[in-house]
Formats: C-alpha cells, sequence, structure tokens
C-alpha cells in the first residue's frame, strides 16, 4: 500500500503523511460555537474529519481526535468587539450562557451521531481551560510579543513579525493588511487601544454587565477566540502534533493567530499538517441570512424548509459530502441530493446482495483490482469520489454476477463482500438507515414474493403478474431465478 498524501495548507503542497510518534496519530479539529441549532454549514466538516480519522484507524493508527467546543469569547462578527456569541443567545433566551452551550452542544452532536460521526476522544470546553489560556498569554507576554492595555492583552502582530512570517497560512501579506487597516480602523470602538489594528485580542477587559467573566492577573475578562484553541491543543496534543483541521473560514484570522500563540510560545507552528474543507453553497449561493437560504440540520432531515423537496436521510447527506472532494466547493441543491439518494440506494442493494450470489468454481473478474484502487484514490489526498466511482464498478460486478454474465468464485465473492464492508461501511461511514423498518420490510417483501410463487404454482398467473406489476409501480425491482425470486429497490 502507498503512503497517504495530504494537502498541507500551511506549505500549499501536497505531502506523504508520516505521524510524529510511530503509530500514534494527534489530530485536533476546530468545533462549534454553540450558540444556536446546527445548520447546513456544520455537517461537512464532521464527516471529512471523520472519514479521515477511520481512514487513519484503517491504517493501523491510534489517533487521540481532540475536537473543542466554543462557548465563550467567539464574539458577534469574529471580531474583536462587540456581544460574546453565547452571552447574546442566552439574554434572548433568557437563561444562563452555560444552559445555551449545553442546548447546543446536545444538538451539534445529536446531528454528528445521525450522520455516524464518530465521537472524538476528547471534547474539551474553552469556559474549562481558563488556567492554561491564562497560563499561555503570560507566556506571550513574557516573550515581548504582547501587551496590556486597560485590563485587555493584545498579541502585537509587527513585533511578532520581526522575526516570524504572519500571514503565511492564509497567504495574507502583512503589509497589505496594515495598509488596508487603515487609520479609520482606530477610530471603531475599541480600537484606540490596539498599536496596530491588525493585533488580536488574546484577554478582554469584561464590562460590568458582560455575563461571563473570570479573574485574572489583567482583572475580570474573558479569552479571546484564538487562544482558546492554541491552549487546549497544546494541552491534550502537545507543543506540536500531527493535523490540525478546520474549515476554509477558519484560515484567517483564526488559524493564522492560532500559528502566531503557539510560536510565540514554543518557537513553531503547533501542527504539522493543517488541512481544511472547502465551504458549501446552496444552487450556486452562499449561505446567507440576506438570501435565506439558511438550512438547519433537523430540516434537512425533516424536508421542512422552502428551498427542499423533500426530506433527506442523514446518510444521504453523508453519501452526497463525499461525493465531492473535500478541498472542492459543494453544493447542495435538490437535484444532486435526489441523485445522491439513488445512487446510495444502488450500492446499499449491491453491498446486501453480494451473500447472495452464485458461487462458480473459475472467476472472471479479479475484485483485488478494485481494492487496490480505492487505496489509490484514499492516499491521493483522500480523494472520495474516486472512491465511489470504484465501489460503482463493485456494483456492476455485482450485478453481472447476479444476472449470471461473468463468473466469480469463492475468493472474489468474499473480497466483493470484504470491499463494500471496508470501504463503503467503516471507511466512508455509510451505514444502513432505521434497521428495524429495513427487516420488517423484507418479511413483507419475502411473504409478497411467497404469494407470488404459490399462485404461479396454482396456475394463477393473473395474481402472479397483479403482484409484480404493483410492486413494479412501487419502485421495487423483482428478479426471478432458478433459486427462486429476489426483490430490490
Amino acid at each position: 500500500m502507498s503512503t497517504l498524501q495530504l494537502y498541507n495548507t500551511y506549505t500549499r503542497h501536497t505531502e506523504a503523511f508520516v505521524p510524529l510518534h510511530n503509530n500514534r496519530v494527534g489530530l485536533y479539529v476546530c468545533g462549534p460555537t454553540v450558540y444556536g441549532p446546527p445548520h447546513m454549514g456544520h455537517v461537512r466538516g464532521p464527516v471529512v474529519f471523520d472519514v479521515l480519522r477511520r481512514y487513519l484507524e484503517f491504517l493501523g493508527y491510534k489517533v487521540r481526535h481532540v475536537r473543542n467546543i466554543t462557548d465563550v469569547g467567539h464574539l458577534v462578527g469574529d471580531g474583536d468587539e462587540g456581544e460574546d456569541k453565547l452571552g447574546k443567545q442566552a439574554r434572548l433566551e433568557q437563561v444562563e450562557p452555560m444552559e445555551v452551550a449545553q442546548t447546543y452542544t446536545v444538538a451539534y452532536n445529536e446531528m454528528c451521531r445521525m450522520m455516524n460521526v464518530l465521537a472524538p476522544g476528547i471534547e474539551p470546553r474553552a469556559s474549562g481551560h481558563i488556567i492554561e489560556q491564562i497560563e499561555m498569554i503570560e507566556a506571550i507576554i513574557s516573550a515581548g510579543l504582547a501587551y496590556v492595555v486597560n485590563g485587555s492583552v493584545y498579541f502585537d502582530v509587527l513585533a511578532y513579525a520581526k522575526t516570524n512570517e504572519y500571514g503565511k497560512l492564509s497567504g495574507r501579506i502583512l503589509e497589505d493588511l496594515v495598509a488596508g487597516a487603515g487609520n479609520e480602523a482606530r477610530e471603531l470602538e475599541g480600537q484606540d487601544e490596539k498599536r496596530n489594528p491588525n493585533d488580536f485580542a488574546l484577554w478582554k477587559k469584561a464590562a460590568p454587565d458582560h455575563i461571563m467573566q473570570w479573574n485574572s492577573p489583567w482583572g475580570k475578562g474573558y479569552p479571546g477566540w484564538h487562544i482558546e484553541c492554541s491552549a487546549m491543543s497544546r494541552k491534550y496534543l502537545g507543543d506540536v502534533f500531527d493535523i490540525h483541521g478546520g474549515g476554509m473560514d477558519l484560515l484567517f484570522p483564526h488559524h493564522e493567530s492560532e500559528i502566531a500563540q503557539s510560536t510565540a510560545c514554543t518557537g513553531h507552528s503547533p501542527a504539522r499538517f493543517w488541512v481544511h474543507h472547502n465551504m458549501i453553497t446552496i444552487n450556486g449561493q452562499k449561505m446567507a441570512k440576506s438570501l435565506n437560504n439558511g438550512i438547519m440540520a433537523d430540516e434537512l432531515f425533516s424536508g421542512n424548509h422552502p428551498l427542499l423537496a423533500q426530506a433527506y436521510s442523514p446518510m444521504t447527506i453523508r453519501f452526497f459530502i463525499l461525493q465531492a472532494h473535500y478541498r472542492g466547493t459543494l453544493d447542495f441543491s435538490n437535484e444532486a441530493l435526489q441523485a445522491a439518494e439513488k445512487g446510495l440506494q444502488r450500492l446499499m442493494n449491491a453491498s446486501a446482495q453480494v451473500p447472495k450470489l452464485p458461487i462458480s468454481d473459475s472467476t472472471e473478474y479479479n475484485v483485488s483490482d478494485i481494492q487496490a484502487a480505492c487505496e489509490r484514490s484514499m492516499n491521493d489526498d483522500m480523494n472520495t469520489p474516486q472512491v465511489i466511482a470504484q465501489l460503482f464498478e463493485a456494483v456492476r460486478v455485482c450485478n453481472s454476477a447476479a444476472d449470471g454474465k461473468i463468473k466469480l468464485d469463492q475468493t472474489n465473492i468474499e473480497a466483493l463482500n470484504n470491499l463494500f464492508q471496508t470501504w463503503l461501511h467503516t471507511i466512508l461511514g455509510i451505514r444502513s438507515e432505521e434497521k428495524g423498518n429495513d427487516d420488517a420490510l423484507n418479511g413483507v417483501m419475502q411473504m409478497l414474493l411467497t404469494m407470488r410463487t404459490d399462485a404461479k404454482t396454482n396456475k394463477n398467473y393473473a395474481l402472479s403478474d397483479e403482484i409484480r406489476n404493483k410492486l413494479t409501480e412501487l419502485g421495487f425491482s423483482i428478479k426471478d431465478g432458478k433459486d427462486g425470486s429476489s426483490w430490490s429497490l
């Protein structure tokens, strides 16, 4: 098997992945800011990094997967001013901020469970790591790369840039950032505290009415958004770890600032690989409140949204996500989702059909070729669309064998079964949905096929044809063979 190659945003190159510590992999993924229910923008990241984790474990690595929960410090507008997103929601709902955090953390994790996303090994909350964040801020101040103003602490970007490259990850040029900020930025509320408009908050002084605040060496306040991930990834994965994941919307300023903070403390980037998935659009448009095209996760599953023609199952959504390369834009539309639904059903039908295939003494197809192609595709920067293409080749082989067009021996039938189990179910994480309903449906169908067989035996061909025609109208395919009749959707 060839080596897994991953695109490293930090170096702009696809590189061979070799873990820092033998067979152990440290994976940190930026989780949600839990101030509202999970929406469509939340579904891609968990699936992408779940598949990466699953494949790393398939390769034999022991993965420590850390995905944080941001429950403080992420301000409205993603900058250094304004109200905390959770605090604002708590005021609207007239509850405690931690009630907001708990409600939407549970909702996010339930969405992930429905999408068959493996739970992270560690799920730290920002509010539970205030001490670690304060310690890290103190170290940055001691290094001369942060300054205190009126109880707030800011990272000094220009001082950092004298010996380090700020903007390497995102491709931003510091001179352009400084020029673009202009003098008007200083006139914004709170900006006059900063030496430079591009400096960012490590700690913010809390106003008396600010709901969430903690004691610190600089007075009562709360941490900045960026320092949280630096502190939590360092605590659970060390000064340097293998992979840091997230969406491309986090490249700047969040991940860029993480690198600067960690480098100020340790002298190097916290992660060896930075892996980013691209964004989601809806019918070719970016999701935006002004366009009224935001879709909540539960609306996807229920179909209760004006932009949705029907409900889509969690596995349909997961399969749809994996049909596009993770670094490409993913465009949601009813047509694309309906096509994904049909494609997934073909794969699931074939997977269920393999154990029933006729066994021959010889073979006319080598299934190991598909297995090797799946490995090449996955090692090529997680090219899940190509993996899926190979699985559809397996569907073709399965259907041809079922129709008697090609012969497969025991070894290749077992290999075909293992192929679906490994790649479709284990690595891509596609599972059968509503197992109880599947069993009930299978029981009803077997009863109808038995009735049809009995009708033919009794030469009641009208009833036999009526059963078959009605099932065909309902979307079932009935195949008659020497070993009896079988069905599929």
